[in-house]
Parts: structure tokens; C-alpha cells; sequence
């Protein structure tokens, strides 16, 4: 089980990693002059279901090849988290490296066009500094590195633990019992 997880782990953070890495290099995210959030928080999403597809992928491979077709719906789970907190892991640190030693100023940028998009929509005086008050926040947690991690982990866990759910669902297999 070890190596399955180990394999299908690497390749769903290589993967994850690499997308993120490629999206902010292209300019889609905040390392640009004009970063088009949208965009990035849709690239974003589709870079971790492209990488947690190795999900299904190693609990479907360790059920067949490693475990004679059978597999339980605690076992299939167990696969499928290890698999998330590996890929996971790498997003962050990814992150970590694109943050501190590409983008320190994120945080000012993110909040800038929070604060326009808010504008924009018409909002009154007071929403407008609710959202000043809240990328202020934001701003001063974002100083604090363990936040940073954990609020990095708090972005990518949840749609692992879908995947996982799901692969633990479609995959799980009981031995058939025969009746004489």
C-alpha cells in the first residue's frame, strides 16, 4: 500500500504543483501587472481536480493490482486521504515558493482589487469598509507564516476529501460470497 500511495501521491503533487507553477508563470494569476483572479481561481480549481484524479487512479490500482479486486470503503478512504496529503502538501509548499520568493505582495494586490470589486458593484460606505476591514485582516494573518500554511491547507483539503470520498464510494468492492 505503501508504494501505491507513495507513486499516486507524488504524481497528483507533481501535477498540482507544476499546473500552479505553469499558471502563475503564464501571467494568469497575481504575478502579472493586470491579474485576472477569475481566471486564476479557475485554473486554479481545474489544476486540483486534473491532480486529484490520481485519487481514483491509485485506489483503483492498489484494489486491482495489489489487492485482487477487493477493496473496503475504510481501506479505499485510507488510500485515497494519504494520496490528498501528499498532493496537498506539495501545493502548499509550492505556494509557499511562489508567495515569499515571487509574489510577496499578493496580499496588497488581492486586497486592492477586492477593495475595486466591491466599488464597483455599488455597494454602500459601509460594505465597502467591512471589506476594508476584512483584507486588513487578512493582510495581518498572511504575516504570520504557520496562518499562511494552514489557511493553504484549508484551500486544497476540502476538494481532496471529496475526491477521496468519492473514490472510496465508487471503488469500494466486498468479496462475494458464495451460496451452495
Amino acid at each position: 500500500m505503501k508504494k501505491n500511495v507513495l507513486v499516486f501521491g507524488l504524481i497528483s503533487g507533481l501535477t498540482i504543483s507544476l499546473l500552479m507553477s505553469v499558471f502563475m508563470i503564464i501571467g494568469t494569476g497575481c504575478s502579472s501587472d493586470n491579474p485576472n483572479y477569475d481566471l486564476s481561481m479557475l485554473l486554479g480549481y481545474s489544476s486540483m481536480i486534473i491532480s486529484f484524479s490520481f485519487i481514483f487512479v491509485g485506489v483503483k490500482n492498489f484494489r486491482d493490482k495489489y489487492n485482487d479486486g477487493i477493496i473496503s470503503f475504510g481501506k479505499a478512504f485510507k488510500i485515497g486521504i494519504l494520496i490528498t496529503l501528499i498532493s496537498c502538501t506539495f501545493y502548499v509548499l509550492t505556494w509557499l515558493v511562489l508567495y515569499y520568493c515571487f509574489m510577496p505582495d499578493f496580499m496588497d494586490k488581492y486586497a486592492d482589487h477586492m477593495l475595486k470589486t466591491v466599488q464597483a458593484s455599488g455597494a454602500s460606505q459601509a460594505e465597502i469598509d467591512q471589506t476594508i476591514a476584512e483584507m486588513a485582516g487578512y493582510k495581518e494573518m498572511y504575516k504570520n507564516p504557520v496562518i499562511v500554511i494552514l489557511m493553504t491547507y484549508a484551500e486544497v483539503l476540502p476538494v481532496g476529501l471529496v475526491f477521496t470520498l468519492l473514490s472510496a464510494l465508487v471503488f469500494k468492492k466486498k468479496v462475494k460470497v458464495s451460496s451452495n
